[in-house]
């Protein structure tokens, strides 16, 4: 029997450049198939075009062995192929339940029915989200839930899922697990992207190895390990590069003390928490989906406001502050990496030369009124170089980068600020693993340099292995301290849980 699906030769070229080079593919029947590899490998190009999103240069998709063409997602979805983006797709401004019944509506609807029937469906996928709710006012997690939804809805033959792990807690990602099992054993076939190595692992039947736009390797899961994969993707092992070892590592001396909170409150989210950030060390904040943790990093930055009244004190460097919006902020040295990039990171369809330009307006750095493009060209081209972005050149638009290169996009604005205190809220967030390990080796650096950097992150290995202070999220405000030597996986997930 041929496969349920087949690529052959496929390319697609961007400005001549390739981003995918004559790759062959198969999907069998009723597999969990993972592709892995780095950003820039060609992996969302590859599904993309399964999904009718993007057009191959060159190729052929077959599918049951018939010959087919996808001009769109729509194409695509009549042959049963969907796809839940990293990015995800929803209409901000209707609610859950509407962008999951979007195109189906009767001429005549009975909202209260949907909100029901959405209801009970979320329910049966272990969703807990409203489905009243309008999905611009979700966090990350629940977006990429409905997303999820909206696709299983479908009763899709073949489910592409990119990055959908990426800002799910770990309870989160053991329904999603389940809810792929279900899945698989009603006939689906699943096609499984992920940064997370250790989830491909666990959830795959065969696993596709993609390296600079080429086919490396497949095969069955059980013949790979992290090692060997890692191998595949970048060509080298990186296993100690990536995540340290906290109890071996030395923290760094604390420096003077930068930012100083005192019984900080916002609505519910925030409640009465006290902390501080020093100087030449990396504070790493943990705290589960929900916690009020990134709440706290945008009330530091000018971008939330906390209570007038009793809503407790900010102070930098002894004198007290209080931002109406984040030009204030970036003025007095504090910067705000966002998780969400696509949302709040960059301006997609400025270049990455034009998005620096509008951080240096915004800090105040180019009081020129006319611009002098050489200078900002030769700008962009050495944090181009010095991140390892993977561009043609400053002048290339920031959609055409891969999830990895738009996160060091972002990175590069927030340092073009010249900040005395970054933080970064879930850095490595859909990143694959050699620019993991790049990205680390920059936060230190940052602190080696003096600066007071805050990392934000529900990945515990993250926490562990760049912290030099490790602070607990729980319910609004933070709960316990830990050195390197004193922080354990159990001991800080039964803080935040606890």
């Amino acid at each position: 029997m041929a496969p349920l699906l087949q690529l052959k030769g496929i390319t697609k070229e961007y400005r001549g450049n390739p981003a995918v080079k004559n790759i062959d593919f198969e999907l069998e029947r009723g597999e969990v198939h993972a592709i892995l590899g780095e950003n820039g490998a060609g992996k969302s190009t590859l599904t993309k075009i399964m999904a009718g999103v993007v057009a191959p240069t060159s190729g052929t998709l077959l599918l049951d062995g018939k010959e087919i063409s996808l001009s769109s997602p729509a194409a695509a979805m009549a042959h049963g192929i969907a796809m839940v983006f990293q990015e995800t797709s929803l209409v901000p401004t209707m609610s859950v339940a509407q962008n999951l019944y979007l195109g189906e509506e009767k001429l005549f609807n009975r909202l209260r029915g949907v909100y029901i029937a959405a209801q009970q469906f979320l329910q049966s996928l272990n969703f807990p989200v409203d489905p009243t709710r309008d999905v611009a006012s979700l966090g990350a997690a629940q977006r990429q839930m409905v997303e999820i939804a909206r696709s299983v809805r479908a009763n899709a033959r073949i489910i592409i899922f990119d990055e959908p792990t990426a800002s799910l807690t770990p309870e989160e990602k053991g329904h999603f697990f389940a809810l792929v099992k279900r899945l698989v054993a009603r006939g689906v076939t699943i096609i499984f992207i992920s940064h997370a190595l250790e989830e491909a692992l666990e959830i795959s039947d065969r696993i596709t190895i993609l390296r600079d736009g080429e086919h490396v390797i497949t095969d069955r899961t059980a013949a790979f390990d992290r090692d060997r994969i890692i191998r595949a993707m970048v060509g080298r092992s990186l296993s100690s590069e990536v995540y340290g070892d906290s109890a071996a590592r030395k923290a760094r001396p604390r420096g003077d003390r930068v930012l100083s909170v005192q019984n900080l409150s916002m609505g519910s989210v925030v409640k009465n928490t006290s902390f501080s950030l020093y100087g030449g060390q990396v504070t790493g904040l943990f705290g589960l989906i929900g916690s009020g943790r990134s709440e706290t990093a945008k009330i530091i930055a000018g971008i939330f406001k906390r209570k007038s009244g009793n809503g407790g004190e900010i102070r930098l460097d002894g004198r007290s502050i209080r931002y109406r919006v984040p030009r204030e902020a970036v003025k007095d040295g504090i910067v705000y990496v966002t998780e969400d990039r696509k949302l709040e990171g960059f301006f997609e369809t400025m270049s990455i030369m034009e998005n620096f330009q509008v951080n240096l307006a915004a800090a105040g750095l180019n009081r020129n009124s006319i611009i002098n493009m050489k200078e900002l060209s030769l700008l962009a081209d050495h944090w181009v170089k010095a991140l390892n972005i993977r561009a043609i050149n400053g002048d290339a638009r920031v959609i055409e980068l891969s999830g990895g290169n738009q996160q060091k996009v972002v990175i590069a604005r927030a340092l073009l600020q010249k900040p005395r205190l970054i933080i970064f809220d879930e850095p490595t967030k859909g990143v694959d693993v050699g620019a993991i390990a790049e990205i680390h080796q920059l936060i230190g650096q940052l602190a080696d340099a003096g600066m007071s950097v805050l990392v934000i992150s529900s990945y515990l290995p993250e926490v562990l292995g760049l912290s030099d202070r490790v602070l607990v999220y729980r319910q609004g405000r933070v709960v316990e301290e830990f050195s390197p030597a004193e922080a354990t996986t159990e001991k800080i997930m039964y803080a935040a849980v606890h």
